[in-house]
């Protein structure tokens, strides 16, 4: 085998073990965003865990296809960059979406999520969902709200009994 296909063999393994592993995978096209503006975007990327390539279409689809993943070749047209999100599926498609807000030649194509093949408006969809932090506060804060009520009712009956006491206290002053 030569060395060209056998560094292709590579890269496609390396794609296949990074689809696999990964919980979402968003493609974009980057075409006409400048070279300091793709940095800030690797640099904002890498801050969420997420890993940013430019691949070539054949070897995405051929690592698409040996993992058995039917409907992604629509999405491979065009320059391609993938983002690999292995820990937070809603990080790629958050950093990439707030990025393509500011930088309009940022176009987000498609992408996996566990597995499957999702489109440009699920992946927008995905990243206005908030992050795994602010809904595991939501949930605390759900399983707070009834606690805070009980102790908000046992503090007015502390409070009533009081209020009762000072007032039967002032009563008797007045009477004697």
């Amino acid at each position: 085998m030569n060395k060209q296909l056998q560094q292709k063999v590579e890269t496609v393994k390396e794609i296949k073990e990074k689809l696999d592993a990964s919980q979402s995978v968003v493609l974009t096209d980057y075409r006409g965003i400048n070279v300091a503006d793709i940095t800030e975007l690797r640099s904002r990327l890498r801050g969420a865990n997420v890993e940013y390539k430019v691949l070539k279409n054949t070897l995405i689809k051929r690592a698409a296809k040996d993992l058995g993943i039917e409907g992604l070749d629509v999405y491979l047209e065009g320059p391609t960059a993938i983002a690999f999100g292995v820990e937070d599926p809603v990080a790629p498609a958050k950093v990439l979406s707030e990025f393509a807000k500011k930088h309009k030649e940022l176009e987000i194509k498609g992408g996996l999520l566990q597995g499957e093949v999702i489109g440009s408006e699920k992946i927008k969809a995905l990243a206005d969902l908030p992050s795994r932090e602010e809904l595991l506060a939501q949930v605390a804060r759900v399983f707070q709200a009834p606690i805070v009520g009980l102790a908000t009712v046992l503090q007015a009956n502390i409070l009533s009994l009081a209020y009762a006491v000072e007032a039967v206290r002032e009563q008797k002053e007045q009477s004697a």
